[in-house]
Order: structure tokens, then C-alpha cells, then sequence
């Protein structure tokens, strides 16, 4: 049993996290500003707090954790995250809980700590060719991610990574592609394309339309949570520092994305493609040569598997509030 402290508990990964280090036996403190949204948290401790607040994050950690999850940031979806209008507080919050926790995991001896980086941190330059983007490790220099967020997670990065050759901390970097799944946020501005796709099909009436942000035609990859946390695992395990990509080499386009959905719930419905200011890169696709070699690890399971998981919690989700609504209306 290992002492286990998850910072952003109350989040998507991090309330999966929690379960499954639960499962496994261990003694699990989380830690966030929120409670898990969907379901009750197995952890033995669960703190609500702002981890931006130094003397929380004293309180916190405040012995020597055998691991450290960081998973905890300002976080949302395409909405949130690349308007613009929310720059300021990303970069503030997130870069304020990295400093605050790795200095004090410093302080009190951590003996192993986990940080999520993100497939943000790649250069837009890289990006521009939907069909074949790079995002191999190597190229995240010369930097220039295509959001404010993705250079907070680049900070950061560097800032584990100097913790760990002056201080010798040991420390593990993953770079996360878009995860999804059950118990995901699904709605209100902040939710992900598959959760946001699974979401507008559910409520969609049959022979209907739903809205694509853009022509549909940009790509990503995404990874079902439990790969996820699989290979975090793996690299916690492992003595590889990192960064490492940890997504799908499944690469779709949103357009096809949305099609996928509609197969999954059985419904015809049309695609209106929605110009908006920004939807960020025009292809992203995890490089997983290096977690092969390093980690002998690569998703096993197709993308529609996890997607007929995700819009099944999803639907219900939505079927449970229909009553609401129309009670409201």
C-alpha cells in the first residue's frame, strides 16, 4: 500500500485516478476545489481548497508522499480554453498551483511526483497540414503552441524538470491527447469534442442537424481514460522521466467524429458546419513511438469502443434532464 496524494481530484482524470488507486489498495488523499461532480470519491481524504494558495498547499502536502499525481489546473474545453478571454486566469491559476506543489513536495521530500502535461505544448507550425501533423516529443522546440495554455503547460513542464536536476526530485511527465469518457463534463462551456459531439446527438431529434465547429475538417486523436490511466501507470513504474506522449495514434476528423457518434446512437442526422473564431490547429495526432519503446505500451482498443461507453453515460445524462427542462420551459 503507498500513501497517494491526487491533486484535481474533483476532475475528470483525477476522479478516475482516485478509483482506481482504490481499488488497487492504496491510502488516497485528494485534493481540489470541488467534490467529483458525478460520483462520490472513494478517497480516504478529500480536501476542498485552492491549490493557488500556498499555505493550503502546505497543509496538504505535508509529508513524504510515496507518489504525487498533479493533474490539477484551470481547464475546460475549445470554448474555454481558446477564446482569448480567459488567458490571464489559465496562466495565473495553473502556473501558481505548479510552483506552489512542487516547491513544497520539494520541501517535504516527495519521493515520486506525477505532472500532466499536455498536447497543447506543440508547435502550431506543426499543425497546419490536417492530415499529417507532428507532434513526436523532439518537436515541441523551437516553441510555439497555439494558446495561452499550452504555454503555461510547456512552463511547467521545464519547471518539474528543474526541480528535478537541481533538487533531484523524481519526477514524471506525461503529455495527455485529448482523454475522454464517463463522468466527463458534457455540457455548460466547458466540455470536449467527444463529450460536446455525444451530447448534441443525444438531444438531436432524428432527421435533425447538429452544429461542427469550422469545416469539420480539422483532426485529433482522443484516448479513452481507461488507456489513460494505464499508461500513467506504466510510466510511474517505469525509470523513464519523460515528457511522453500518452494519447491515440486513431486520428479523425471532427466531421467524421460527429458521424461516428450518430452510428453509435443509431440516428440520422445532418452536420452544420459553424464558422467560428477559433478552433484552434488544424490536425493533432499522438506520436507513439517513443511510449512503445520506452513503455512497450500502446492503446489496444479502437476509438468507437470508448465512444459507445462515453454516449451511453452521456444520453442518459441528457434523458435525466429532459423532464427538467420542459418543466422549466
Amino acid at each position: 500500500m503507498r500513501k497517494i496524494l491526487v491533486c484535481g481530484a474533483g476532475g475528470f482524470i483525477g476522479g478516475h485516478l482516485v478509483k482506481k488507486l482504490k481499488r488497487e489498495g492504496h491510502w488516497v488523499r485528494g485534493v481540489d476545489l470541488k467534490s467529483n461532480e458525478f460520483s462520490a470519491s472513494p478517497a480516504d481524504e478529500f480536501i476542498i481548497g485552492d491549490l493557488t494558495n500556498q499555505q493550503l498547499v502546505n497543509e496538504v502536502v505535508d509529508t513524504n508522499f510515496d507518489e504525487i499525481y498533479q493533474l490539477a489546473a484551470d481547464m475546460g474545453g475549445a470554448g474555454y480554453l481558446f477564446t482569448g478571454e480567459n488567458d490571464a486566469n489559465l496562466m495565473h491559476n495553473s502556473a501558481s498551483i505548479n510552483l506552489n506543489i512542487v516547491n513544497q513536495a520539494n520541501k517535504v521530500g516527495v519521493k515520486k511526483i506525477f505532472y500532466s502535461s499536455s498536447a497543447c505544448i506543440y508547435p502550431a507550425y506543426n499543425q497546419e497540414d490536417p492530415n499529417n501533423p507532428k507532434c513526436s516529443e523532439e518537436s515541441a522546440y523551437p516553441a510555439l503552441p497555439d494558446s495561452e495554455y499550452g504555454w503555461e503547460k510547456l512552463f511547467s513542464e521545464r519547471l518539474f524538470l528543474a526541480f528535478a536536476r537541481n533538487y533531484g526530485m523524481n519526477v514524471r511527465i506525461a503529455r495527455f491527447h485529448n482523454v475522454f469518457g464517463p463522468e466527463g463534463t458534457w455540457c455548460g462551456g466547458k466540455e470536449k469534442a467527444p463529450a460536446a459531439m455525444c451530447r448534441k446527438v443525444a438531444e438531436a431529434k432524428e432527421g435533425g442537424e447538429i452544429e461542427v465547429w469550422g469545416d469539420g475538417k480539422q483532426t485529433r486523436s482522443f484516448l479513452y481514460i481507461d488507456e489513460c490511466l494505464e499508461a500513467v501507470d506504466r510510466l510511474m513504474r517505469s525509470d523513464f522521466t519523460g515528457p511522453i506522449n500518452i494519447g491515440s495514434e486513431e486520428m479523425i476528423s471532427l466531421n467524421n467524429l460527429a458521424k461516428l457518434v450518430m452510428q453509435i446512437a443509431g440516428k440520422k442526422l445532418s452536420i452544420k458546419n459553424v464558422p467560428v473564431s477559433y478552433i484552434g490547429v488544424r490536425g493533432r495526432n499522438s506520436d507513439n513511438r517513443l511510449i512503445r519503446q520506452r513503455l512497450n505500451w500502446a492503446p489496444t482498443a479502437p476509438l468507437q469502443i470508448g465512444l459507445t461507453k462515453t454516449f451511453e453515460w452521456i444520453n442518459k445524462q441528457v434523458q435525466a434532464t429532459r423532464p427538467v427542462l420542459a418543466k422549466v420551459s
